[in-house]
C-alpha cells in the first residue's frame, strides 16, 4: 500500500520535457476530459472569477502554467467572450511538443497564445501578468521549489494566483487508479494519474508553503473531487 503520509518524489512520464507523439496527445485529451467531468476545470474558473471581481482593467492578462492541450485556456476564452471581458491568455509549458498540440487545439481562439519557457528560469522571472493559474501543475515540483516559485509568482502577478491541485488521499488514489484502468486508452495516464495523487498535497503542507514565503492574503478551499483551490491575492 502506498504511503500517503508524505509527498512522493517519483517522476511522472509527463515530467520528461521531450516526450511527444500520439501517446502524449491522447494523454492530454484524457486529462482534459477528467478535468471537465470531475469538476477540476470549474475549480480554476471559479478562482479566476474571484480575482477579477471588481477589476476595472481594460484587458486582463492570464498565464496558464503547464497549460497542456489548452483546454483550460479555451474555457477561459469562452467565459471571457460570454461576459464581454477582454482577456489575453498565455499558455506556458516547458515541453515544445505539447505546445504544438495545444496550438492546434486553440486555432479558433486568437486571444490565446503560447510560450515555450521553463518557469524556473531567470527569463520567466522577468515576466509580468495579471493572473497566473495552474491546474494539476504544482504537484510536479518539490516543496522547496514551490516556495521559490510561489514567492516569485506573487510578485509577477498584479492581481493574484489560482492554484488547483489534488488532495493526497487514499480515496482519490484508488478511485483514479480504477477509473483509468477501465476507461483510459493511454498507458501514460494509467501510470501518471495515480502517481499525481501521491505527489500532491495535504492541507497543512499548502499552508506551510504559503506561510514560509510570507503569503498574507489567500483562500484555501477543498473542492470535489479531491481538489484544493487556493486563491492567492497579489502583494505588489
Amino acid at each position: 500500500m502506498p504511503n500517503f503520509s508524505f509527498r512522493s518524489h517519483q517522476l511522472e512520464i509527463m515530467d520528461d520535457l521531450q516526450c511527444h507523439g500520439q501517446e502524449v496527445n491522447q494523454t492530454l485529451l484524457e486529462i482534459e476530459f477528467i478535468n471537465k467531468w470531475l469538476g477540476g476545470s470549474s475549480v480554476t474558473l471559479d478562482g479566476v472569477q474571484c480575482l477579477v471581481k471588481g477589476q476595472k482593467k481594460r484587458e486582463i492578462i492570464i498565464a496558464d502554467l503547464g497549460c497542456g492541450g489548452g483546454g483550460m485556456l479555451r474555457q477561459l476564452a469562452g467565459w471571457g467572450r460570454k461576459n464581454n471581458l477582454s482577456l489575453k491568455l498565455i499558455g506556458i509549458d516547458a515541453n515544445p511538443n505539447i505546445l504544438d498540440f495545444a496550438r492546434q487545439q486553440c486555432i479558433d481562439f486568437p486571444e490565446i497564445s503560447f510560450e515555450n519557457i521553463d518557469i524556473l528560469s531567470p527569463e520567466f522571472e522577468n515576466k509580468k501578468y495579471d493572473i497566473v493559474i495552474g491546474t494539476l501543475f504544482y504537484h510536479h515540483f518539490s516543496s522547496d521549489n514551490l516556495k521559490t516559485i510561489i514567492s516569485n509568482l506573487i510578485k509577477q502577478a498584479d492581481i493574484g494566483l489560482v492554484i488547483n491541485d489534488i488532495h493526497r488521499h487514499p480515496i482519490a488514489y484508488y478511485s483514479i487508479k480504477l477509473l483509468t484502468y477501465f476507461f483510459s486508452k493511454s498507458a501514460m495516464v494509467k501510470y501518471d494519474a495515480p502517481l499525481s495523487v501521491l505527489r500532491s498535497f495535504r492541507y497543512r503542507e499548502l499552508i506551510d508553503i504559503f506561510n514560509s514565503v510570507g503569503v498574507k492574503k489567500y483562500i484555501l478551499n477543498w473542492k470535489w473531487a479531491f481538489r484544493w483551490q487556493a486563491v492567492v491575492y497579489s502583494q505588489t
